[in-house]
């Protein structure tokens, strides 16, 4: 949510900066709104001291004997009270429409976001790695699971339908292997605090982090109740601190989560629809971080590091783009991608987004700090992002370990947790 008082103070400028992202914002219909709900807290607040003060007469009046003037104030309170009532109900609409009118603003893109209007303008920033020098054509990775034994989407279907995925013995294991590997990383070497959270939440989550209003259509809410499937572990986590005021001496806060994570994808109809690159449902492991407005960009640039560890450890080729206005997500004021390489796309696909969030997140969810002892509360500035998202890494390790035979090496990074497993051979399926 963006800071009523800026858009008071600059409404010019923060439509400009609005504007960046390749979309027109009206401010002055949120303007009117604020005056009014600040008019209306105006007439309320000064019957409420006109009533004080009568009443603080009352007893000194009463001692005198003065009774025809208390029975004046206390007739003046009463239509004061009335006049209240009435200005209380058209301040609550006022505030519920203001309430919705903020949540359909997205956030102010940073100074450093470059200008663009789709994903072919985002800058690349660095590239680590080489491609995998292979001299036979690159199977796809679902053809591999198939042919290894090791995943099956035709019985996923039948259970669940499109969109969703089984991983089978070494499939599965390498999956779990996978997750235990990103959270011993983040939690043994870069300190870390493990979460494991829901995977429901309220709406009051969904609305904190920016998925709701705007995005309801990508969430599976659960029918006839209040909860929904988390979309990330980003939710449930920022969430965590939702409604509190934190000590900021002790930041910044670096959680980490795995969860699984399910997406509707309204609106991809056709789009990679093939194997694991856009499931319903898939495994993720999330960093999240709660930082000071001073140092929240350094800790962007150690928290996208941290991601990009994981896949420097299992030798994989990928490149990190910084995304261009147009393709910012609706919360984020500055985003890094990381994209790995994939052999039979002959492309790079994401594998991970870095964000940081800025403020935006905390006044929606109302997450505050004290910088120092005494200090006022101010919002606190939250960042997330993938470290990694499971399936696609497995999709990586498929395509960039591939060998002639149609048998796929282990990073030897993964291979203590694979009971020593080198090299994953084709094998049978025993239902045939």
């Amino acid at each position: 949510m963006l800071d009523i008082r800026l858009i008071r103070n600059d409404p010019g400028g923060v439509a400009a900066a609005l504007a960046r992202r390749g979309e027109a914002y009206d401010l002055k219909g949120v303007l009117e709104i604020d005056s009014r709900r600040r008019e209306l807290t105006a007439e309320v607040e000064s019957r409420v001291a006109e009533m004080r003060r009568g009443s603080k007469l009352i007893g000194g009046l009463k001692k005198e004997g003065k009774e025809t003037e208390v029975a004046e104030i206390l007739e003046k309170n009463e239509r004061l009270k009335e006049e209240i009532k009435a200005f209380e109900t058209g301040l609550e609409e006022a505030e519920a429409a203001f309430g919705e009118r903020m949540l359909e603003f997205p956030n102010a893109p940073h100074e450093t976001t470059p200008e663009g209007n789709s994903e072919a303008d985002n800058r690349l920033e660095r590239v680590w790695g080489e491609k995998p020098a292979l001299d036979f054509e690159p199977r796809a990775h679902d053809d591999l699971g198939a042919a290894l034994g090791i995943l099956d989407m035709k019985r996923a279907a039948k259970i669940a339908g499109a969109r969703f995925a089984l991983l089978r013995g070494t499939g599965a294991r390498l999956e779990r292997a996978l997750i235990n590997f990103m959270l011993d990383f983040h939690t043994g070497e870069r300190g870390y605090t493990e979460w494991l959270p829901p995977f429901m939440v309220n709406a009051q989550a969904m609305t904190g982090t920016g998925q709701l209003p705007k995005f309801e259509e990508d969430l599976f809410k659960i029918s006839g109740d209040q909860y929904y499937l988390i979309p990330t572990a980003e939710v449930p986590v920022t969430n965590i601190h939702r409604e509190e005021i934190l000590d900021g001496r002790a930041f910044p806060l670096k959680y980490t989560a795995y969860t699984p994570c399910f997406r509707s994808e309204a609106g991809s109809y056709g789009k990679d629809t093939r194997g694991l690159i856009r499931q319903h449902q898939f495994n993720k492991v999330e960093l999240v971080k709660f930082a000071l407005a001073e140092t929240s960009y350094e800790e962007l640039e150690s928290l996208t590091a941290d991601a990009e560890e994981i896949l420097r450890r299992l030798g994989l080729h990928y490149r990190v783009v910084t995304l261009c206005t147009g393709d910012l997500g609706f919360s984020a004021a500055k985003t890094y991608d990381i994209e790995v390489w994939l052999p039979s796309q002959g492309t790079y696909r994401e594998i991970s987004s870095c964000s940081n969030f800025e403020d935006f997140q905390a006044r929606r969810a109302r997450i505050r700090c004290r910088p120092g002892p005494g200090s006022k509360p101010e919002y606190v500035h939250t960042l997330n992002g993938s470290a990694l998202a499971v399936g696609r890494t497995l999709v990586a390790i498929l395509e960039n370990f591939q060998q002639k035979d149609g048998s796929v090496i282990v990073p030897e990074a993964l291979r203590g947790y694979m009971g020593g497993l080198e090299v994953i051979e084709p094998g049978e399926d025993p239902a045939g």
